[in-house]
């Protein structure tokens, strides 16, 4: 799998395919910076008419979990990346386009390195913060992700 948004939505529709049907969608992916969008539809909605928190879920998850691909891939190390932990918090009622954003690339960075230094196992926590169109902030997603190096 390439590192790059057309790529990744691939990806998902083969690997992922409850995310890809939910219309959860990579948008932009650079060494800092992952965007992933999702819009509140009949199929991602819970019976209040807003968007499943799990479906905002898939959306936030992609959005740090893109960045630690592309940055394992960068590397050119077989390391392993596994969530551990997650937190979340809701805010406003999910409705309408969602965009998730994470802007922790630059962390990844430092966890990779001392993943491959040391050969231990190594984690860290990365933000993802869903908006509405009008800039909202609808939810948050903390996701604590564990790297390690295989073999």
């Amino acid at each position: 799998m390439g590192a790059n948004a057309s790529k990744f939505n691939t990806f998902t529709f083969f690997k992922l395919p409850s995310a890809w049907w939910c219309g959860v969608r990579l948008r932009h992916l650079d060494e800092e910076k992952a965007v992933v969008t999702v819009r509140h539809r009949w199929i991602n909605q819970n019976p209040f008419k807003s968007m499943f928190w799990a479906v905002q879920g898939m959306a936030a998850q992609l959005s740090t979990g893109a960045l630690v691909i592309s940055k394992i891939k960068s590397s050119g190390k077989n390391i392993s990346m596994l969530v551990a932990n997650n937190k979340a918090s809701f805010t406003k009622k999910a409705t309408g386009k969602i965009t998730f954003s994470c802007d922790d690339g630059h962390l990844i960075q430092k966890t990779v390195e001392k993943a491959v230094k040391t050969g231990e196992g190594q984690t860290l926590w990365m933000t993802s913060v869903g908006k509405n169109e009008e800039g909202v902030v609808v939810s948050t997603f903390n996701f604590e992700w564990t790297l390690k190096v295989k073999g």
